[in-house]
């Protein structure tokens, strides 16, 4: 089988680690980046951590290249960048947010997909393998949620980054595969942060734990096996698309 070596962001726990251990189990190899290690992904030899924290913003370019720099590439098929690294709060109306707040979730949300991509792209356009980008948006990227109006406009700005770059590669010699993917509901720690918040201070708090009591939350577990096969599959570049389609 042919490997894959993938580079993906929030690896320490939640999706992109369940993704992680995934392809790990198929002797891939992956490049985590994310601020805390994972003790399940360590034990793997073909696992390498960065510790990093996304929102310093700046640096993201000197990180890669070094990661690429290890790539074998002679051993490989696709090189795959994964933008899953992301933050829920602030969760309050915008007129309660600190200039701080705004800037780290824009910063970790928005700014670290794109600088990732923009250098992911840059530092191997002239490698003839198959190279792909997954950004893992969400559906708050098209619906307006009270009191979430950073993360909505994050995922809106992603989306839409999304297909900007797909329409940017689509003539050119040696194109990028770029997509979004809408993962639906997913039980993380993101999940419990916004369920564990009172309803007078978050406003979508009881949607929420509706949607854990109802048992509309799926596992990374779950996720990851139709993240797999998104990744594996051809689409037009620039795609938006939904973790269940077929």
């Amino acid at each position: 089988m042919s490997k894959g070596f993938y580079i993906i962001t929030g690896t320490s726990r939640g999706i992109g680690e369940s993704l992680a251990m995934m392809l790990l189990e198929k002797e891939h190899h992956v490049f985590g980046i994310s601020r805390g290690m994972s003790d399940i992904l360590s034990r793997y030899k073909n696992y390498s951590h960065y510790n990093y924290d996304l929102s310093d913003t700046a640096n993201i370019g000197q990180l890669l290249k070094g990661i690429l720099e290890q790539l074998k590439i002679e051993e490989t098929v696709m090189i795959c960048l994964i933008n899953n690294a992301a933050m829920l709060e602030p969760l309050k109306s915008i007129e309660n947010c600190e200039p701080e707040e705004i800037s780290k979730s824009l910063d970790i949300n928005l700014i670290a997909p794109i600088v990732l991509s923009s250098c992911f792209i840059k530092l191997t356009d002239h490698l003839k393998v198959r190279r792909k980008i997954v950004n893992i948006t969400s559906g708050a990227g098209v619906h307006p949620l009270e009191d979430m109006s950073m993360y909505c406009t994050a995922k809106a700005g992603l989306n839409m980054f999304t297909r900007c770059v797909g329409v940017e590669q689509a003539g050119n010699e040696n194109p990028i595969e770029i997509i979004a993917v809408d993962p639906g509901m997913v039980e993380t720690e993101m999940q419990k942060t916004a369920r564990g918040k009172s309803s007078d201070a978050f406003a979508m708090a009881n949607f929420f734990k509706e949607a854990f009591t109802n048992g509309d939350l799926q596992s990374p577990e779950a996720l990851a096996v139709d993240l797999d096969r998104i990744i594996a599959n051809e689409y037009e570049t620039g795609k938006l698309i939904n973790h269940d389609n077929r």
